[in-house]
C-alpha cells in the first residue's frame, strides 16, 4: 500500500492494528546517499567501533526518503503467511517557522540509480510524509504552551506582537501601507455583514507593525492570525469579535488546531515509535545502515561512543534479525551463491527450499515475484521477510527437534538474533548488539606507508617472499597488507620493517597510533592477488588476478571460531569463515 502525505492518516489505525497483530516485520530504506568520503570508506579491516563511526559521520547528512514496511502473521488454520506491506514517501516538510528546517545531502550515484528504479521524485517531495524527532516535538509543544500562557494573560493574542511584545516605531516607508490596512479593517468593522476579512499579502516585519496598530485601534473587537496560502504567501485573517467569551473561544480554537498541526507534522515519525513500542522482531536485509537512519533521522542523533550506541539500539529495537547474516553463514553459506536481496529470493525458492504461502490483501499492491520490483521499498520488505521464512523452515527441517508453528522467537534463530550484518569485513562479520563483538588475532595484516608514485605491483613485489596477499588501500601514501599464510607474519617485522622509502609496522601498532582512523580519504584502486605459481615463487613475472574491490580479506578457515545453534534437542556448528560478503 502507498502512503503519503495524503493518505496517511487514513491508514494509520490500519499500520498499527498490522504492527501489533503481526508475528515480525520486515523493513526497507531507499536514500539520498550511502557514504561520505570525508569521514572514510568501509575497508576489509574495520572494526565494528570504526564502522559504526565511519557510517554514522559518513551517512547521517542524507535523507532516508521511502521507507518499507511489511508485517507478516501466521494463520495457524491455513498456515498461510497473511502480509501488509507499506511503501512509505518521506519528507521533512517544515509545518511552522519554528519547525526544523533541514538540511540534507545527495550523492549522484544513489540519485542516479534511484531514478533508473524508477523512483518518483516529485512524489517524495509533493506527497512526502513530515516527521518530527522527541526533542524536536517537546520544543515545539512547549512553545505553543508559552504562547497559550501569554494569552490567557493578556486575553487575546491580539494584544502582542507575535515576535515581540514591545512596540516597533512605524518607518515612514511603510506608513502609507499601515494607514490603508486601518482604514479597509475600519470600514470591516463599521460597515461589512462580513465577518471575516482577508488582509493583503505580506512580510514579517510588515505583519508585525499590523499586529500592534490593530491591536491597539481595535482592542476586543476584532481577532487576528496569520495563515499561509497555497503559494506559501503569509497574510493576516482579521475576524470580528462580539464579546470577551467569543475571544476566548476563538483562541482556544486556534490552540487546538496548532495543537492537531503539531500531532500532524510529528508524522512518520509515529511509525518508528509504534514499531519500537510493540517490540516486535524487526528483519532487515544487510540493515546496519538501514537502522543508524532510522535512530537519527526519526528519534535522536546518534551517541557518538559505539558501545552508547548498541544499548540506544537495544533500547528501541529489542529484537532484530539480518537475512544477510543468516544467508551468508552456514548451514545456507554452501547452498547460496548470492547473498544479495534478489537472488537470495530466486535461490529459496528453489530446492532444498520451501516455497513460503502467503497472500495479500486486496487494498494492497499485488507483488509478482515472478516481475521483480526491487529498490521499491515496500517491496523489498515484503521478500526480505519471505526469505526470513524460507531460511528459518529450512533450520526448522534440519534440526531434530519439531516446532509445530514458526516463531521469530525460536531458539533455532537465537544465534542470529542482535546480530547485523557487517559487509567487507570476514573475520568480524556482524556487529553484537547485545554481546561482545569478535576480536580476532591480525597478527598477519600490516600497515605499510611508501611514496605516493607507489602502485599495486611495488607492494606486491615487496611482499613477494611471504606468499599470497590481500591489499587494501588507505590513501595514496598507505595501506594495508594481509597474509594468506599466517605463518609467515613473524618473519615480516624481522624481514622489511623499514627502510629509507616504505614503512612496515604491525596492524595492532598502527591501531595503538590511530593511524588507520587518521587518514585522509582513500585511494581507489582494485585488490590484486598475486599467485605465487612459477620458479618456486622467485620469477616476478608472475601471474596476476583482478578481484572485486568488495573482496573480504582472508581469514584462515582452520582457526575460524563457531557460532552455535542451539535449541533442546540439536545443535548446528556454524565456522564464522563461512560469514563472507557477498554483495548487498
Amino acid at each position: 500500500m502507498e502512503v503519503t502525505r495524503k493518505n496517511f492518516y487514513e491508514c494509520l489505525d490500519l499500520i498499527q492494528k498490522s504492527i501489533e497483530e503481526s508475528d515480525f516485520v520486515a523493513i526497507d530504506g531507499e536514500f539520498t546517499g550511502l557514504d561520505h568520503p570525508d569521514h572514510g570508506q568501509p575497508q576489509p579491516f574495520d572494526t565494528p567501533a570504526e564502522r559504526y563511526q565511519k557510517l554514522s559521520k559518513g551517512s547521517v547528512e542524507f535523507l532516508l526518503l521511502q521507507f518499507g514496511l511489511c508485517t507478516f502473521k501466521l494463520n495457524p488454520e491455513t498456515q498461510q503467511y497473511e502480509t501488509n506491506p507499506f511503501n512509505f514517501y518521506i519528507f521533512p516538510k517544515p509545518f511552522k517557522k519554528e519547525s526544523p528546517d533541514q538540511r540534507f545531502l545527495c550523492q549522484s550515484s544513489s540519485i542516479d540509480f534511484l531514478a533508473s528504479q524508477g523512483f518518483d521524485f516529485n512524489k517524495v517531495f509533493r506527497e512526502g510524509i513530515p516527521y518530527l524527532t522527541p526533542d524536536n516535538e517537546q520544543t515545539l509543544r512547549e512553545c505553543l504552551e508559552q504562547k497559550r500562557q501569554l494569552i490567557s494573560q493578556h486575553g487575546s493574542s491580539s494584544y502582542f506582537s507575535p515576535l515581540e511584545q514591545k512596540d516597533l516605531e512605524i518607518p515612514a516607508d511603510q506608513k502609507v501601507f499601515v494607514d490603508t490596512v486601518c482604514e479597509s479593517v475600519q470600514t470591516f468593522v463599521d460597515n461589512s455583514k462580513e465577518t471575516v476579512l482577508d488582509l493583503p499579502p505580506c512580510n514579517g516585519f510588515q505583519r508585525k507593525l499590523l499586529y500592534q496598530t490593530l491591536r491597539n485601534k481595535f482592542s476586543n473587537s476584532i481577532h487576528l492570525e496569520t495563515k499561509t496560502g497555497e503559494r506559501k504567501e503569509r497574510f493576516i485573517v482579521v475576524t470580528k469579535i462580539s464579546s470577551d467569551e467569543e475571544l476566548k473561544k476563538k483562541e482556544n480554537e486556534k490552540y487546538s488546531t496548532e495543537l492537531t498541526k503539531l500531532d500532524q507534522a510529528v508524522g512518520f515519525s509515529k511509525i518508528i515509535r509504534l514499531i519500537s513500542s510493540s517490540g516486535t522482531v524487526v528483519v532487515g536485509h544487510n540493515m546496519l545502515l538501514d537502522i543508524i537512519h532510522i535512530l537519527h533521522q526519526f528519534h535522536s542523533p546518534l551517541p557518538q561512543e559505539y558501545e552508547e550506541f548498541k544499548g540506544f539500539l537495544h533500547s528501541q529495537f529489542p529484537n532484530l534479525i539480518d537475512t544477510k547474516l543468516m544467508a551468508s553463514t552456514s548451514p545456507f553459506r554452501e547452498l547460496v551463491s548470492s547473498s544479495s536481496l534478489g537472488d537470495l529470493l530466486n535461490i529459496l525458492q528453489t530446492k532444498p527450499f520451501k516455497t513460503v504461502d502467503y497472500s495479500i490483501p486486496e487494498d494492497f499492491p499485488k507483488y509478482d515475484l515472478e516481475n521483480q520490483q526491487l529498490h521499491e521499498a515496500g517491496y523489498d520488505a515484503f521478500i526480505t521477510g519471505l526469505c526470513f521464512i524460507g531460511m528459518a523452515n529450512y533450520l526448522d527441517k534440519l534440526s531434530s527437534t519439531k516446532y509445530p508453528l514458526f516463531s521469530p522467537l525460536s531458539p533455532l534463530l537465537e544465534p542470529f538474533k542482535n546480530k547485523l550484518f557487517m559487509s567487507r569485513v570476514q573475520d568480524i562479520p556482524y556487529v553484537n548488539v547485545t554481546g561482545n563483538d569478535i576480536q580476532p588475532t591480525r597478527d598477519h595484516i600490516f600497515h605499510v606507508t611508501f611514496p605516493k608514485e607507489w602502485k599495486a605491483a611495488d607492494l606486491y613485489q615487496l611482499f613477494m617472499p611471504f606468499g599470497n596477499v590481500q591489499l587494501s588501500w588507505i590513501n595514496d601514501t598507505s595501506a594495508y597488507v594481509a597474509l594468506h599464510n599466517k605463518d609467515n607474519a613473524g618473519m615480516v617485522l624481522k624481514t622489511l620493517t623499514q627502510a629509507e622509502t616504505y614503512r612496515v609496522i604491525s596492524y595492532k601498532e598502527s591501531k595503538r597510533k590511530k593511524i588507520a582512523i587518521s587518514e585522509p580519504q582513500p585511494r581507489k584502486k582494485r585488490p590484486i592477488i598475486l599467485d605465487d605459481e612459477t620458479n618456486g615463487g622467485n620469477n616476478f613475472t608472475k601471474k596476476f588476478k583482478t578481484l572485486n574491490v568488495d573482496a573480504a580479506p582472508f581469514i584462515s578457515r582452520r582457526f575460524s571460531p563457531t557460532i552455535k545453534i542451539t535449541d533442546p534437542h540439536s545443535t548446528i556448528h556454524i565456522p564464522l569463515s563461512k560469514l563472507v560478503n557477498q554483495g548487498n
